[in-house]
């Protein structure tokens, strides 16, 4: 047996090392970049979810986020992130027009 968290079997096999991506990676393009994943609007999730998430890596983790944020359980994020509940952004949003 291990005490080794990524190792322990979580949701359906979910490695823990996934969810640790989700609040330290962040939004690679698009109007969003430079957003934590874990920062990503639900909108914004679902709309990938109803037109496709990207391949690789980045949509594998788009889609893990838009299944965290459906299902209510963003809170569960909290934990691993350096300041519970505070919002990072990379850059400050674009001026509106």
């Amino acid at each position: 047996m291990t005490d080794r968290a990524h190792d322990a079997p979580g949701i359906a096999g979910l490695d823990a090392r996934l969810l640790e991506q989700l609040v330290t990676r962040t939004m690679p393009f698009g109007k969003h970049q430079g957003t934590l994943l874990a920062d990503l609007p639900g909108h914004y999730l679902n709309w990938f979810a109803r037109t496709g998430f990207p391949p690789g890596e980045i949509g594998r983790l788009l889609a893990l986020m838009q299944t965290i944020d459906h299902n209510g359980l963003r809170p569960l994020l909290d934990p691993l992130r350096h300041k519970p509940r505070e919002r990072a952004r990379l850059r400050p949003p674009a001026p509106r027009a």
